[in-house]
C-alpha cells in the first residue's frame, strides 16, 4: 500500500458540523518526526468514544486519527533504535488524542512511546489487550503487589463487561482467583462466566448510596473501572487491610464517601494510569502480559472490525452498548 494514499478515521471537531468519517490521508499529514509504523491492528476503549464526541473534550487536535492504540511493523526507525521489520506497540500518551493515533495504516509515533512487541504475542493479541488489557494488568500487579492472596477471600471487578473489567476478570480467574463480576447487562452472565467468573452480581447492588460510612466486610480486593457511587460503596465492603484498584470513571469523576474505611479497617484506594507510566514499568506489564497474565483463549477474544465499522462502535461504547473487545484492522472493508 503507498504512502501516498491509505485509509483513515479520521474525527474533525468543527464546532458547526463535527463529523467522524472514513477517508484518505497521505505521508503529508502525518506528523513529521517519529517512527514510521505500518499498522496492523488497533482497538476502541472508551477513551476513543471521548476522544471522538464534541462533548467527550478529550481530542485535542482537529481533525484527528483516533484510536489510543496500534501495533504493527515499522517501516522507517527514522535514526531510533527500532529497524524496519521490527513488530512493535505504542499507545498511550498523546497517541490519539493530540497526535494522529491508530486508525488509519500508518502512523508516525515518538520513538520514546514505542516498545517491542514482546515474545508471545502477535499484534492481533497486542490490540486484544491494548489499553484495557494493559490497565487490567496494572491493577492486577498493585493488588498483587500489597499481598493479595488467593486464599484471601472474592475480589470483586466492577464494570465487569467492559474492555478493563473483562480483562481483569480473565486475568485473575486464570491466577485462581474466586472473582465476582459486577455487570449492568442482564444477558452477560454466560460471558463473564466464559472469562472465570464464579459469581455474578447486578451493578444496582453497588448504585445506590445509603448514606452509611460502612458495609459488612464482603471482598479481599477489588478492581474497580467505574468510579462515582460504586467506588465509594466498594471501599465500604472490603475486608481489612484490602485495597481496590481504581482506573474508571463510567459511573462519575466524583467520589463521595469517609474517611471510616481507611482509618478503621485500613483499606486502601490505589489509582491506575495508563497513560504517563514510565516505559520501563510499561515494558515490564507487558513482559507479564505475554507471560502469567496473558488472558487464555486470547486468539479467540476480540470482535474484529474494519474502518467502516468505528462510527457505530465508537457511538455505541459511550452508551454502554460494548460486550468485550473490539479489535481494528485498518482496512475499509
Amino acid at each position: 500500500m503507498s504512502l501516498d494514499r491509505f485509509p483513515a478515521f479520521v474525527f474533525t471537531n468543527d464546532p458547526d458540523n463535527p463529523r467522524r468519517e472514513v477517508t484518505e490521508l497521505s505521508e503529508k499529514d502525518l506528523p513529521s518526526d517519529g517512527v514510521l509504523i505500518e499498522v496492523e491492528w488497533s482497538s476502541v476503549n472508551y477513551k476513543d468514544g471521548l476522544a471522538t464526541s464534541p462533548k467527550g473534550k478529550v481530542a485535542r487536535i482537529s481533525p484527528l486519527v483516533p484510536g489510543v492504540d496500534l501495533a504493527g511493523t515499522v517501516v522507517d526507525g527514522a535514526g531510533s533504535r527500532f529497524v524496519a521489520g521490527q513488530k512493535v506497540i505504542a499507545h498511550a500518551y498523546d497517541i490519539g488524542v493530540a497526535r494522529h493515533g491508530g486508525y488509519a495504516r500508518y502512523a508516525r509515533v515518538p520513538a520514546e512511546w514505542v516498545l517491542e512487541l514482546p515474545n508471545g504475542l502477535t499484534t492481533r493479541d497486542a490490540m486484544v489487550i491494548g489499553t484495557g488489557g494493559f490497565t487490567a494488568a496494572e491493577s492486577v500487579m498493585a493488588l498483587l503487589d500489597r499481598g493479595l492472596s488467593v486464599t484471601d477471600g472474592p475480589v470483586l471487578v466492577t464494570g465487569a463487561t467492559g474492555g478493563v473489567g473483562s480483562m481483569a476478570v480473565s486475568m485473575l480467574a486464570a491466577l485462581g482467583f474466586d472473582v465476582v463480576a459486577s455487570s449492568g447487562k442482564k444477558d452477560a452472565e454466560g460471558f463473564l462466566r466464559d472469562l472465570g467468573a464464579s459469581s455474578v452480581i447486578d451493578r444496582s447492588e453497588l448504585s445506590d448510596d445509603d448514606g452509611k460510612p460502612l458495609a459488612p466486610t464482603l471482598y479481599a480486593g477489588a478492581v474497580d473501572c467505574v468510579g462515582g457511587t460504586t467506588l465509594a460503596n466498594v471501599i465500604k465492603k472490603l475486608h481489612y487491610g484490602a485495597a481496590v484498584a481504581a482506573s474508571g470513571l463510567t459511573g462519575g469523576a466524583g467520589l463521595s464517601t469517609t474517611v471510616m474505611p481507611f482509618i478503621l479497617r485500613g483499606v486502601a484506594l490505589l489509582g491506575i494510569d495508563s497513560v504517563q507510566l514510565p516505559m520501563t514499568q510499561r515494558v515490564e506489564v507487558w513482559r507479564r502480559l505475554a507471560t502469567d497474565l496473558k488472558p487464555a483463549g486470547i486468539e479467540r477474544i476480540g470482535h474484529e472490525i474494519g474502518l467502516g465499522d468505528l462510527d457505530r462502535v465508537l457511538s455505541s461504547i459511550l452508551q454502554g452498548g460494548v460486550t468485550g473487545r473490539f479489535v481494528v484492522r485498518p482496512t475499509v472493508s
